[in-house]
């Protein structure tokens, strides 16, 4: 069998968004399940829209996500092999001069058929619908197009995996080969990811770039396991992957023919789930937390691992875990949250004396949550002036009783 060979061929004229790079990363685990090799290609023929940073940005996150390519190409260093291929055409009566600039001639008869990979479906057009396109511009740049072609078959592509929105160019493709007389890959049109509104992926739904997602403080794992998640389900339905996991089981065959819907909540979750499987939190959060000397003070003090450990289980994203240790009141108490407050710090001095630690503290504020019918939330609220946070035991460990009396007075 021929060694699989893809690639990921990404247009540097903006930061690609989620959903783009699903594409890199099916690519990346068909290679590596076949042992075959992954290749990245930039596509930046197209001079008007093209942005260095955007170049930079896709490299950035593909080296973030551990989507490291075997071979790496530029089409704006190959453009003397796009006009020899394109002149090559013209000799052969295949293009003609326009304008300037020169276009292939489309077949008109029959129809331009192929089995996609995806749902192995039989996909066809008919040759009168398609018309004449350009390969190479004026400016001596080639066409996405063309270059595609050219590229391909030159890196010897076995599998071109990519989004369905590329199936109209397809025929086009298809017949480029057949000039040339080359054999054609396997095609593969992964489905476009959707809103959950079921219109195109808008950035309100979701369509960040991975590295906005990065910044919000997501993780390279819940983000590549959920990226594999949207459109493919691997045989026993498993949600929580590691990436040699996703490796093991993936399938293009598994890959569904409906469009996806992507689900900014279930992304959530699955960071929540990886913040809490992780063995090197302390080490992300304070990478996260580089710039953030409240923070990082916390990280490096002798209580850290308190801290951390009670934070995890309620951490959602890495940007949770301030919210949560921050000590700072939300809001000021109202007339009524006053009395209650003033209350309370009568009833847990009275009750616990000195020891405001452990079961007894707890057991206390049952007490006066049923005694007074307040809710355990409202007393939390009281203790510590935050509507959320981390557990009253842990807080308990770190400040001791000056803590609770502290927010109880200043109510």
């Amino acid at each position: 069998m021929e060694k699989v060979r893809v690639r990921f061929a990404p247009s540097p004229t903006g930061i690609p968004h989620i959903g783009n790079t699903r594409t890199a990363l099916f690519n990346f685990l068909f290679a590596k399940k076949n042992k075959g090799k992954y290749i990245l290609r930039i596509e930046d023929t197209d001079r008007t829209r093209y942005e260095e940073n955007a170049e930079k940005g896709i490299l950035e996150i593909l080296q973030w996500l551990g989507l490291l390519w075997d071979e790496k190409y530029t089409q704006s260093d190959r453009l003397e092999i796009y006009k020899e291929h394109a002149q090559l055409l013209k000799k052969n009566g295949f293009a003609y001069e326009d304008d300037g600039a020169l276009r292939f001639k489309m077949l008109k008869d029959g129809a331009t058929t192929w089995i996609d990979a995806v749902g192995q479906k039989e996909i066809s057009f008919k040759n009168e619908t398609q018309e004449d396109f350009i390969i190479l511009k004026s400016d001596g740049y080639p066409t996405y197009n063309f270059a595609n072609v050219i590229d391909d078959y030159l890196m010897g592509i076995t599998h071109v995996i990519r989004g369905e929105e590329f199936i109209s160019s397809t025929p086009k493709h298809v017949q480029l080969y057949k000039a040339f007389a080359w054999n054609q890959p396997i095609f593969a049109h992964l489905p476009i990811i959707l809103g959950k509104d079921k219109s195109k992926l808008s950035k309100r739904e979701g369509a960040k770039s991975v590295l906005e997602y990065r910044a919000d403080g997501y993780l390279r794992e819940a983000i590549l396991n959920y990226m594999v998640l949207v459109g493919w389900t691997p045989l026993g339905g498993q949600e929580q992957m590691s990436i040699e996991k996703m490796i093991e089981l993936f399938d293009l065959g598994d890959v569904n023919t409906a469009n996806p819907i992507f689900d900014p909540q279930k992304l959530e979750w699955l960071n929540g789930v990886w913040i809490r499987s992780i063995e090197d939190l302390k080490n992300r959060l304070i990478d996260f937390y580089q710039k953030d000397k409240e923070v990082k003070d916390i990280l490096s003090s002798d209580k850290s691992d308190i801290w951390i450990t009670a934070a995890k289980s309620r951490m959602k994203t890495l940007k949770d875990f301030k919210n949560l240790i921050s000590t700072g009141k939300q809001k000021k108490y109202s007339k009524e949250e006053k009395q209650k407050a003033e209350k309370l710090l009568d009833f847990l001095k009275k009750e616990l004396g000195e020891n405001w630690n452990g079961e007894k503290l707890l057991s206390a504020i049952k007490d006066f949550s049923s005694s007074e019918k307040t809710s355990f939330k409202k007393i939390y609220y009281l203790m510590t002036g935050k509507e959320q946070g981390i557990g009253i035991l842990e807080l308990s460990d770190i400040y001791g009783k000056d803590f609770f009396i502290k927010n109880l007075k200043d109510a």
